[in-house]
């Protein structure tokens, strides 16, 4: 827990201040893009809005892991087998505000689905060699993640 906590408060903190490459730009996704490590963030976005494993793939790195609410740093083959499939109700991500560090991101997206309802997340990023070593994603209790169908 204090692992999460660190992150959280990491992240509090260059929010607050929203000092190096911090966007307030009305177009979030073309200036991530053209932040460091920016292209591969919008690469894994898009693999989800295209339904494409390939290149989700292409994005991650050996020894990946994913976390959520529900999951602690599960592998690349359990996030096929649990999370990969929330991408046939995924629509588009909208990217609103992002912090890159390094090889460190978190960014806020607005997310939604093919029934049309808005989801939000906080996503952290650890890229590794120019792909995602590790992502973590936040959302809270009762926010129907995609694979809810609500």
């Amino acid at each position: 827990m204090s692992t999460l906590f660190g992150k959280v408060s990491w992240v509090w903190v260059l929010l607050s201040c929203q000092a190096g490459f911090a966007q307030t730009s009305p177009d979030q996704k073309v200036a991530l893009l053209n932040a460091p490590n920016g292209k591969i963030i919008m690469a894994y976005y898009t693999a989800f809005e295209k339904k494409d494993w390939g290149s989700m793939e292409q994005v991650l790195a050996d020894g990946f892991t994913f976390s959520s609410p529900l999951d602690d740093h599960i592998s690349v083959t359990a996030f096929k087998e649990r999370c990969w499939p929330n991408c046939y109700n995924i629509k588009r991500f909208e990217v609103d505000k992002f912090v890159i560090n390094g090889d460190e991101a978190f960014v806020i997206t607005n997310g939604w689905t093919t029934a049309g309802k808005l989801f939000r997340n906080g996503e952290y990023f650890k890229l590794k060699d120019g792909k995602v070593i590790a992502y973590e994603c936040f959302f809270g209790p009762g926010v129907n993640y995609p694979n809810s169908g609500k």
